[in-house]
């Protein structure tokens, strides 16, 4: 068969743009709508996307006078949009940096057991000091302390999604036997940041355990989706540049023992469609036209580190920036967004309008043959296995990409036309469910996915 895209639809409230909450069709409450999100998720599921993604963080993200701010907590979300979707992947960001992986694996395997094998985790190593201070930290920890906390959390739930093996419940009445507890593995582990005992209290999911996603760009981040990762969020900006992380990330992964083909990349694209370049243009200056440059210039100032009142609206960024060595919060967007203003000579002003539709992502604005031909360009020059689709108003971006850029992708046998049977999220990235580590040769292969939970 031949290769085709992977789509996931990445889900913010009103809209990726900072502004779509304050054009008219938006609904300022949209992000602690249940029904909202519902109709989101359908219409991805009628684009037939392979998932759909929420982001997070734990702290208040920014000021509240810029854009709706907070979030429902993702993993309770997608537990509702498992009743009300039937196919569509459900990814969740949850930290590492602050979190447990008892409970954070229980939670995932909770979700995969509702959805029936839809579960993902978007896997972050959360930086800023104030979400540090959330959680009775001075400071946030080092980027590389904090990766190597996210390997070691890594570790200790895979050991937990498997230490019930797939056949451990028995359900045996006669002889008064529910499970056999030779097939129950506690994990008794001991590490530099975690130590767990016992075995999970939820059984082996359909999944075995949920897509893992990363979405870090850095040194430590593609060293740590090398080793882990099985699809990867990126924010590129150029096709070259695309190019050069997707070769290049497929290499780490081979030479750290794994099917390159088992790890996809799927980088941000914000889509600004209109019926003709002209229409999409005029989109593009109503959402430019209503961002408070003050917002922007705040936000700017403090992923750069610099002090406020420092920049000047309508000149270039200053020339004696901190180096990425100096970063230790969000090192791959840092680097990623000096590099644009510098590439395109942009004022700050120009530079806040770039960054206002995607942060830091590709931002597109064309017809929806225009917006077909891009995403194919990049699928097939080796910069993509598929995107992560950001719409910058919600819900009609999403329903005028589905509705029309779908369809042209659909034609030209990029993507799949229907769901088909019913299948796990791991199967609709093309990727095998997990062998238990601790199945013997005894049980050769892996269970079927449908007989790993049985419902009364």
């Amino acid at each position: 068969m031949p290769r085709q895209l992977h789509l996931n639809a990445f889900l913010m409230n009103t809209g990726h743009h900072e502004a779509s909450w304050r054009l008219p069709e938006s609904d300022p409450y949209a992000h602690v709508d249940l029904d909202h999100h519902v109709r989101l998720a359908r219409t991805a599921e009628r684009g037939t996307f392979d998932s759909l993604f929420l982001a997070d963080g734990p702290q208040l993200w920014s000021s509240v006078a810029q854009r709706p701010a907070g979030a429902l907590e993702p993993l309770t979300l997608l537990t509702a949009l498992a009743t009300a979707t039937e196919h569509i992947g459900l990814i969740a960001t949850a930290s590492t940096s602050y979190n447990s992986p008892y409970n954070l694996a229980r939670k995932f395997a909770s979700l995969d057991i509702v959805s029936e094998g839809r579960a993902g985790w978007n896997i972050v190593t959360t930086a800023g000091a104030g979400a540090a201070r959330n959680f009775g930290l001075d400071a946030e920890p080092a980027h590389a302390e904090r990766y190597a906390r996210a390997a070691e959390f890594l570790d200790v739930a895979r050991l937990l999604w498997d230490s019930w093996e797939d056949d451990t419940v028995v359900a045996d009445k006669a002889a008064g036997v529910w499970g056999d507890d030779a097939r129950i593995h506690p994990p008794r582990h001991r590490g530099t940041y975690f130590r767990v005992e016992g075995a999970l209290n939820v059984p082996r999911t359909p999944q075995g355990y949920p897509l893992l996603v990363q979405a870090g760009s850095s040194e430590d981040g593609k060293r740590f989706a090398a080793r882990y990762a099985e699809a990867v969020f990126t924010a590129q900006q150029t096709l070259a540049d695309a190019r050069s992380f997707y070769a290049d990330l497929k290499a780490r992964t081979a030479r750290a023992g794994r099917d390159p083909d088992h790890i996809k990349v799927l980088p941000g694209i914000v889509p600004v469609i209109g019926s003709t370049e002209a229409e999409a243009r005029r989109l593009e200056r109503v959402l430019e036209e209503h961002i408070v440059h003050e917002h922007g210039v705040g936000r700017l100032e403090e992923l750069l580190r610099l002090a406020p009142g420092t920049l000047d609206l309508d000149g270039p960024l200053p020339d004696d920036l901190p180096s990425e060595d100096e970063i230790e919060g969000a090192k791959s967007r840092y680097t990623l967004i000096v590099e644009l203003a510098r590439r395109e000579r942009l004022t700050v002003r120009q530079l806040v309008a770039r960054l206002g539709g995607g942060r830091g992502h590709l931002t597109f604005t064309g017809t929806p043959e225009q917006v077909a031909d891009t995403i194919g360009r990049w699928f097939a020059e080796g910069a993509a296995d598929g995107f992560n689709i950001m719409p910058p108003v919600l819900p009609s971006g999403l329903e005028t990409f589905v509705d029309e850029v779908v369809p042209i992708l659909r034609a030209r046998g990029l993507f799949r036309t229907e769901y088909g049977p019913r299948r796990t999220l791991r199967e609709r990235y093309g990727l095998p469910r997990p062998a238990n580590q601790h199945v013997t040769a005894r049980t050769p292969e892996a269970a079927p996915a449908a007989a790993l939970v049985r419902h009364p």
